[in-house]
């Protein structure tokens, strides 16, 4: 299968960006609904949000948190922007141009570390992880809504079958699963919920 680099998870966003918003609500609404709620619904305190996108979480952060948003794409960024413009969120929201697999951002700065479907996407998951557990003070959780691969043995093996093109034009792999990335990189997971077949995941994971 092909292997994307963060050039290729630049162009894809840059090109789908004005569609986005649009195009993860229906997926969203048929395989993971209430994924974003409960996300956000986990996190506490200073939060680091990995890939923001167009900030489709920013507006459900309770008031008492401050977000730093992390997003490769540029285009993206500009989106998420505006909506952090739109919905009077700048006093407490700080977005950022940067990359997942290198944050530029000091050691246990974050008490949260946020991702909804973007592990999916990195080139380096397992830097991903390693950044997020850096960041994380000791005790910090990392929150995860995620896909992955379907515990149905046919729904998974059609995944599989269809996973290169969305590699290809969607810098997207369908069968990746967050969690070995995750304890490799010295992470304990608290709890991991899966519905939708097995390809929804709701993962907490803690940096000890």
């Amino acid at each position: 299968m092909r292997v994307t680099t963060d050039a290729d998870v630049r162009r894809v966003f840059d090109r789908i960006a004005d569609r986005y918003d649009d195009q993860m609500r229906v997926w969203e609404r048929r395989l993971f609904p209430g994924s974003r709620e409960w996300a956000v619904g986990q996190a506490r305190g200073h939060v680091v949000e990995i890939a923001v996108g167009t900030g489709l979480n920013l507006p459900l952060y309770d008031a008492g948190t401050t977000v730093v948003g992390i997003e490769l794409s540029e285009r993206m960024l500009d989106l998420a922007r505006r909506r952090v413009a739109r919905d009077g969120l700048g006093a407490r929201v700080e977005l950022r141009q940067g990359d997942a697999q290198r944050l530029d951002l000091p050691d246990g700065v974050a008490d949260t570390v946020l991702s909804t479907f973007t592990m999916c996407t990195i080139p380096d998951p397992a830097a991903a992880a390693r950044e997020a557990y850096r960041v994380l003070r000791p005790g910090g959780r990392f929150v995860l809504a995620e896909h992955g691969p379907s515990s149905n043995p046919i729904l998974r093996a059609g995944m599989r079958l269809v996973e290169p093109l969305f590699v290809r034009f969607e810098a997207d792999y369908l069968t990746r699963d967050p969690r070995p990335y995750l304890e490799r990189a010295g992470f304990e997971i608290e709890s991991v919920a899966r519905a939708a077949r097995g390809v929804s995941f709701r993962v907490l994971a803690v940096r000890p």
